[in-house]
């Protein structure tokens, strides 16, 4: 057998083209361009790029790109400060943390200090509790990226078992979130599970975001399974052991080209959504008094 790749390049690209037509049409409606702030503290080079590609991006989609870099030393206090300044700007629609964050910040502090109506990278307990309990809000991207690319390729989730490898808040614990939500049945792992190729290879659909490179090795899967690798490591290597899965899997992702576009586009998207929103809520004058 050899897996057909799941790319995520075609589609994002669409997701992007699809998003700039509606922020163009919100600025010729309203006056209001969608605008992104993207927060980076440090000079981590990786984290730098990050940042480059998505403000690249969102010239592409006729967002503007706001760019606030702190000093590596930055505090706690101080990021929060900052990121409370941008939710309170009615000029931007959506906020960025580049993580990780140095080590001497509390990340989930300054998580929280981002308004969940800017939330566009889906970071807040406001939009956890949203993809838990299946209400409205912001995604977290990767995951919901993911979500997009499984659809796309029509893959079926209504009680498929997905296991998923990692238990990061912004990727791992929501991924099983939203393919909860789509009736998967789903299995939490981590890299301290005991037992962990046995469990892969009961998965339909295997989520691997464990931050290891080649963790995932391809006589762990079941024959046909579904493969997402969300991992990113020195290298261009993911989590998954790509040429042992490709020989086994139905469909995988590769990296780069398969998660990593998604993550993008679903940011941008999420940032028009964000514009759209405020623009309906913003407070309008009182006919005869303007």
């Amino acid at each position: 057998m050899t897996a057909e790749l799941m790319i995520g390049t075609e589609l994002a690209a669409e997701m992007v083209a699809n998003a700039a037509t509606r922020a163009g049409r919100l600025r010729a409606e309203t006056g209001v361009q969608p605008c992104l702030a993207t927060v980076l503290v440090g000079d981590d080079p990786a984290s730098a790029t990050y940042v480059r590609m998505k403000q690249n991006r969102c010239r592409k989609a006729g967002i503007e790109s706001r760019s606030v870099v702190l000093p590596a030393a930055t505090t706690t206090a101080e990021l929060v400060a900052e990121l409370a300044k941008l939710s309170n700007d009615p000029s931007v629609h959506g906020i960025l943390l580049q993580h990780p964050v140095p080590g001497q910040i509390d990340e989930r502090a300054a998580f929280e200090a981002i308004d969940p109506g800017k939330d566009v990278d889906g970071v807040t307990m406001h939009a956890f509790a949203a993809m838990a309990f299946g209400e409205p809000g912001f995604r977290s991207c990767t995951p919901g990226g993911i979500l997009r690319l499984l659809q796309a390729y029509d893959v079926p989730l209504s009680g498929a078992h997905a296991v998923v490898i990692g238990r990061s808040p912004i990727l791992g614990k929501p991924a099983g979130m939203l393919l909860l939500a789509s009736d998967a049945t789903v299995t939490y792992t981590h890299s301290r599970t005991v037992g962990l190729p046995d469990i892969v290879r009961t998965a339909d659909i295997v989520v691997a975001a464990v931050g290891k490179p080649n963790f995932v090795r391809g006589e762990w899967l079941k024959p046909g399974a579904v493969v997402v690798d969300a991992g990113y490591n020195e290298g261009n290597v993911g989590d998954v052991h790509f040429a042992e899965a490709t020989a086994v899997a139905r469909l995988v992702t590769p990296v780069p080209g398969g998660v990593g576009p998604m993550t993008i586009a679903l940011l941008l998207e999420q940032t028009v959504d964000a514009a759209q929103a405020q623009s309906e809520t913003a407070v309008q004058p009182v006919a005869g008094l303007a």
